[in-house]
């Protein structure tokens, strides 16, 4: 992966900047953190709901994945700007953990977590069928 800032490294996604635009499942900064998801069933049904969830989101391409990672690039509806949103399929703990970073700017005006909330509940709805 080209960018420092994206990956796995030790089990862990990038930490979040110091600016408000970013959440995680992995910080330790309070006003960034949330819950990781949990695994539906096995890591390959896990990834499987995770990738369907992505594919029905407008402006979304999955660039990046691996066997237990994926990175997506969401684009905004107006201004085209990047965001990163990566999830790491942690099979020791049997959880997804994530990141949804924007690129460039300071606030993201709670983009990043209305984002991941949504993600979270379409991915909750989509594991119990």
């Amino acid at each position: 992966m080209s960018k420092p800032y994206l990956g796995v490294k030790d089990g862990q996604l990038a930490a979040c900047p110091s600016s408000p635009n970013c959440v995680s499942t992995q910080t330790d900064q309070q006003d960034k953190k949330m819950d990781p998801l949990p695994f539906s069933k096995d890591l390959e049904t896990s990834k499987q709901v995770i990738k369907e969830v992505l594919h029905q989101m407008e402006r979304t391409t999955v660039e990046t994945e691996t066997e237990n990672y994926i990175h997506s690039i969401v684009k905004s509806k107006w201004m085209k700007f990047k965001d990163d949103v990566e999830f790491y399929f942690d099979e020791d703990q049997q959880v997804i953990h994530f990141r949804s970073a924007s690129r460039t700017g300071y606030s993201d005006m709670g983009v990043n977590r209305k984002r991941m909330n949504g993600i979270a509940e379409h991915y909750e709805s989509m594991r119990r069928k």
